[in-house]
């Protein structure tokens, strides 16, 4: 289930709230009660492997060919 965080305009509280994608935007309220909640765009992050590697260039580098290997005349 996703992850949603807001945050209250009333006493600047954040909090995040897990429910279906259906509910994004519904309304919430903070732990103190308060209803003037304001839904905050969250930031992807990527890790890994992957996460270090430039992504591969089009057309540039690399060998030739069917194979890669240059034998083909590539």
């Amino acid at each position: 289930m996703p992850r949603y965080d807001f945050r209250c305009r009333s006493c600047g509280a954040t909090f995040e709230l897990r429910r279906p994608m259906a509910q994004a935007n519904d309304p919430a309220v903070c732990p103190q009660g308060h209803e003037d909640t304001v839904k905050l765009l969250s930031a992807v992050a990527v890790t890994g492997a992957a996460a270090g590697r430039p992504a591969p260039s089009a057309g540039g580098g690399g060998g030739g060919g069917c194979c890669g290997g240059g034998c083909c005349g590539g």
